[in-house]
């Protein structure tokens, strides 16, 4: 099937290459802002030595990606086709993986089927808001195809069905346009509605890993990790947070502004976040 990337390489002495995977309903438009911070440091108050080489993949059955045309694609097949774009199609020997949402679960069972190549895993994991936002997913991992036929009658229901999870997920106090600028709420949603695509977008997450929703053991990853936590203003301190599926946790930070779209939220913040993360591991990059 066909893949769609953005590929854009960095300005510095090494960059090193990054594999960055959105969630649901988020698109590789999250991280418009992210790209030149992260390919271009020296350009923004930054260190050159830490550009990266950045990779933005498309999920399977998402906006400009072809739709699966069977059964079973899931984190673990995603991680995959990841694993082949990176090495075989653009040559990369050795990678960092970061990810939020499904994007968080494909980075993770990236680092765990190839420890060789992955230098290391960052995540963005959430606060536990499931009894109160949870059951949306549900719903589409048990009736994604009635869910479907609705969304894509109605392009006021569908921008309903996504506007209300970046309100209620990001770190909008309420006001959706603090966090995001109303065009990009936009063109995400035009993107999903011109390429007639948010019926296979949901429908992985019947296809997906049902371990978060179903508690089913999780990859276990052996490779450093990083983890920023969102939305836990009011919850646990960071070194709690359920990191219990990871062997070499080497770094958790609890994020002072921002939510689960924190690419798009806090390009600044999230793009710091990852120079410190994967400084210590580019040894033997790209």
């Amino acid at each position: 099937m066909d893949i769609h990337f953005v590929h854009q390489r960095g300005t510095g002495p090494d960059p090193f290459p990054l594999i960055l995977t959105h969630g649901w309903p988020s698109s590789f438009l999250e991280f418009s802002a992210l790209i030149p911070l992260l390919t271009n440091p020296g350009a923004h108050g930054g260190d050159p030595a830490d550009a990266f080489d950045v990779v933005i993949p498309s999920l399977p059955g998402f906006g400009l990606s072809g739709r699966p045309r069977g059964r079973g694609m899931n984190e673990a097949r995603i991680a995959v086709l990841w694993s082949r774009l990176i090495t075989a199609g653009l040559g990369y020997k050795r990678f960092g993986a970061h990810g939020g949402d499904i994007g968080a679960k494909a980075s993770q069972h990236l680092g765990a089927a190839q420890p060789e190549r992955v230098a290391g895993v960052h995540l963005i994991q959430d606060a536990d808001w499931g009894p109160t936002e949870g059951a949306y997913a549900f719903l589409q991992a048990t009736k994604p195809q009635t869910l479907a036929v609705a969304l894509t009658d109605s392009p006021a229901g569908q921008l309903a069905w996504m506007a209300e999870k970046f309100r209620t997920w990001s770190d909008s106090g309420g006001d959706l346009l603090r966090s995001f600028p109303a065009d990009a709420l936009l063109t995400n949603a035009t993107l999903y509605w011109l390429t007639n695509t948010m019926g296979s977008s949901v429908r992985l997450y019947a296809e997906g890993d049902p371990g978060a929703a179903w508690g089913d053991p999780e990859p276990h990853v052996a490779v450093p990790a990083g983890f920023a936590l969102v939305g836990w203003s009011g919850g646990p301190p960071p070194e709690e947070a359920d990191t219990r599926a990871f062997a070499d946790v080497r770094r958790v930070t609890r994020t002072p502004r921002g939510g689960h779209f924190l690419a798009g939220e806090e390009p600044e913040s999230l793009a710091e976040e990852l120079r410190t993360f994967f400084r210590p591991l580019r040894a033997s990059g790209g």
